[in-house]
């Protein structure tokens, strides 16, 4: 059963809240051509304001689906902000005139196309992929994700970008569609108990720290070095509380093809630089053509400290490697099994060891990979949902897992050994839900979920620890952001919710302490004391 928070006199509720600043996301949305451009456009939610850029003319029919597809934008809420720019440049000249073009319009957030769209053949006589996007798809993005970057250097102010895979299903929404996922464990609690949040943006991470514990003031946003990164993030925290960031630096070569391949920084000093970005390669790093092509990474530790990395290869299947305790990092090894999509979720198991889910490429199924009691890795093809692409994250118990349902996009969690999964009740929203564990609540432990819904609301559900099925308690704290919201429980108790907004302004709330309650204080923007972008 699901109930809400105000049908409890126990669980707080709080009225709704308008958007800090009253107004929609700007949003650029940049491709080749007009035609390339018209997936874009049908991915935008109400109150977007819409610019298109696009380098070159196209054809007559393009622009013509163009106008229908910008028309059919402002039917559901959408404004846009002028026609279509065409920029007529290529090549070399396409990042300069890109950066100005987007100065212009100062945009919250671009959108663009894959750089680097996954294979539907591979020509064995040329050694390259064959891709069924024509190339200027991924030159255009290529391109743009320069020009961000350029920009956001030039500006300082953080620009997100999002990139659109190629086989995307645009009925499933935005966040079905990424290339590169949005981090949800992107609020971390240090050894000092200070916080750190992060975000993926064009000119790579930025971060924001508090002063002190519980405190509301904190330093930020400061750029974390790491040049070449998609805009893309995963976050693990070892047993220390020290954040593991993973990502994948992307770099042109000379002959204008671009390496690709895994990297990781760790953060052991809440304020202190991250170490360097170190390169972890990839499982088709000796052929750049299929290297450039590795799906985005997860990570996860085991009970004993060791971390491990999986990504999808070129082969669609799965590959990882391991960092033991001695900080070395074992080969990429190969899974094998199910031709898996690029989702992966990797958690730890209740048994201590670590777990991997991903969706099968072919069909609409989940599969999971454990490891027995020697270490080997057994597959199985019998987990009991569907889940809808870019959903599929760590649950707060060890082994589970959170996802919206595939076909009634409503959602659920599972462990293994269960017969079916668990719903969830009213998770508004249709993307990926961040988990909390360890809510002390009148002498009881929860789990908490965080969640992003309509026009940029966010909404916490609490259950029993390791019970979703006795009832999740949802309450809606009002629209404050637009992407995913993050939950932390410190090392002290303290119940923290953050979330940002369309313009990139990090928003917080504290649960107010009392023990038999959840009730948040008022959003605040944390009062920054050293703006180092």
């Amino acid at each position: 059963m699901t109930r809400r928070s105000g049908q409890a006199a126990d669980h707080g509720t709080r009225p709704r809240r308008s958007a800090p600043d009253g107004r929609g996301e700007i949003v650029a949305l940049v491709a080749a051509e007009p035609a390339d451009a018209v997936p874009l456009v049908a991915l935008q939610e109400a109150g977007a304001r819409l610019t298109v850029i696009c380098l070159a003319p196209g054809d007559r029919a393009g622009r013509a689906r163009l106008d229908r597809a910008l028309s059919e934008a402002e039917g559901r809420g959408c404004a846009v902000a002028e026609p279509p720019r065409v920029l007529g440049v290529a090549g070399a000249d396409a990042v300069p005139a890109l950066v100005d073009a987007l100065e212009g319009v100062r945009p919250d957030r671009v959108h663009t196309l894959d750089p680097d769209p996954a294979r539907t053949d591979f020509d064995e006589a040329s050694g390259r992929p064959v891709h069924r996007e024509p190339p200027r798809h991924a030159e255009a993005a290529g391109a743009v994700l320069a020009a961000a970057r350029d920009l956001q250097e030039r500006t300082g102010v953080p620009v997100a970008v999002d990139c659109l895979r190629a086989d995307a299903d645009l009925r499933l929404g935005a966040a079905a569609c990424r290339r590169y996922p949005a981090a949800v464990r992107w609020l971390t609690a240090g050894v000092d108990n200070r916080l750190t949040a992060f975000a993926a943006t064009a000119a790579g991470v930025v971060r924001w720290y508090q002063d002190l514990p519980g405190s509301s003031t904190w330093h930020g946003p400061e750029l974390v070095e790491g040049i070449g990164l998609v805009p893309g993030l995963c976050i693990t925290t070892d047993g220390l509380g020290f954040p593991h960031l993973f990502g994948l630096r992307r770099t042109q070569r000379t002959d204008g093809q671009a390496d690709v391949e895994v990297v990781h920084a760790t953060q052991h000093r809440t304020g202190h630089s991250l170490t360097p970005w170190e390169s972890l390669g990839g499982p088709n790093a000796a052929q750049p053509a299929k290297g450039r092509e590795a799906g985005f990474p997860t990570a996860a530790h085991d009970k004993a400290g060791n971390l491990y990395v999986f990504v999808r290869n070129f082969g669609h299947s799965v590959s990882y490697r391991c960092q033991g305790a001695d900080g070395i990092w074992t080969p990429w090894q190969h899974l094998g099994g199910t031709r898996v999509a690029d989702d992966l979720v990797a958690v730890p198991s209740p048994h201590g060891g670590v777990e991997v889910y991903a969706r099968a490429r072919d069909t609409t199924a989940v599969v999971r990979w454990y490891q027995g009691q020697a270490g080997a890795w057994t597959e199985d093809r019998n987990v009991p949902f569907a889940a809808v692409p870019g959903t599929l994250t760590a649950a707060p118990e060890p082994g589970s897992v959170l996802f919206r349902d595939l076909h009634t996009g409503t959602a659920g969690t599972w462990r293994p050994g269960a017969q079916a999964p668990c719903p969830l009740g009213e998770a508004d929203g249709a993307g990926p839900m961040a988990p909390a564990g360890g809510v002390a609540m009148g002498g009881w432990r929860y789990s908490l979920l965080a969640t992003a819904g309509e026009a940029g609301s966010c909404g916490v559900g609490v259950y029993p620890e390791g019970r979703p099925g006795a009832g999740v308690w949802w309450q809606d704290l009002g629209p404050v952001g637009a992407a995913v919201p993050a939950a932390i429980v410190d090392r002290a108790g303290r119940l923290t919710v953050a979330a940002r907004t369309a313009g990139g302004e990090l928003l917080v709330t504290h649960r107010v302490e009392r023990e038999d309650s959840l009730i948040f204080d008022s959003w605040y923007s944390p009062k920054v004391v050293h703006r180092i972008l």
